[in-house]
């Protein structure tokens, strides 16, 4: 298994990450995707990365701190991605859902990591919450072809759209809740030859530790539950899931 989503790094873990890592190992996840969110936790994400070498970076700048990101850390970036070549430029994108951080500060900020995206040709970790169809118009205006519409939650036809631009949707924590109909749904009917698993951890967790810390341990019965809606063998979801993620960072040795 492959956690295409997992912040790591985040100080929640700062107790037992070892462990933490030590677990999920154990449980069957053999690499963890590492994404930044700010030009000042590169180094942190690296390090963890480096410390832990199941786990591989993704470099970028989330666009809840837009408001807090300065134009400089778009160099930061760029040079940090040329000196040490991350899996992904990520955690990048849009978010309608808040209302404090100015939307032409947050397009500014995605539309500048999508260049370096396609200068250093890097698949992209997408934040797209509320956001689906702003981020579409922009991917096609840079040809963004390859990356990860994590914590997917928009339409069918939203879906297809992002499946159609060669991208694959990230399903985890939220999927488990019965409650989410919508996103069950999805999950279940969905080409499986899209989808790859996360956990957001230690965000977005899942149904049985609700107001929890989540954790990458959890990425086996976040995939059984996957494979309970879909009527099929927990092997096939762990074969074609894995095959999925390699196949989106293909070039990046995961």
């Amino acid at each position: 298994m492959i956690d295409t989503h997992c912040h790591l790094d985040a100080t929640e873990f700062d107790a037992d990450r070892a462990e933490v890592v030590a677990r999920a190992l154990a449980l069957g996840v053999e690499q963890i995707i590492v994404p930044a969110v700010s030009a000042r936790n590169f180094a942190l994400v690296q390090a963890t990365c480096v410390t832990y070498p199941q786990c591989q970076p993704a470099l970028g700048l989330h666009p809840i701190f837009a408001m807090q990101h300065q134009p400089e850390e778009l160099n930061v970036l760029r040079l940090a991605v040329a000196a040490e070549r991350p899996v992904a430029i990520g955690e990048i994108g849009l978010d309608l859902f808040v209302h404090d951080v100015d939307m032409t500060q947050q397009i500014y900020y995605f539309t500048e990591q999508l260049k370096i995206a396609s200068e250093f040709d890097l698949p992209v970790l997408l934040h797209t919450r509320h956001a689906n169809d702003e981020i579409m118009k922009q991917l096609r205006r840079f040809n963004i072809r390859r990356g990860i519409a994590h914590a997917f939650n928009g339409s069918v036809q939203q879906a297809e759209v992002f499946i159609k631009q060669g991208f694959k949707l990230g399903f985890g924590g939220a999927m488990t809740y019965t409650r989410a109909t919508n996103l069950r749904k999805l999950a279940a009917e969905l080409p499986l030859e899209s989808i790859v698993l996360e956990t957001d951890a230690p965000d977005m967790s899942p149904a049985w530790a609700h107001g929890q810390r989540n954790s990458p341990e959890y990425l086996p019965q976040i995939a059984q539950v996957l494979a309970d809606l879909r009527g099929v063998s927990l092997a096939t979801i762990l074969t074609t899931t894995t095959n999925n993620a390699h196949a989106v960072l293909k070039e990046e040795n995961v």
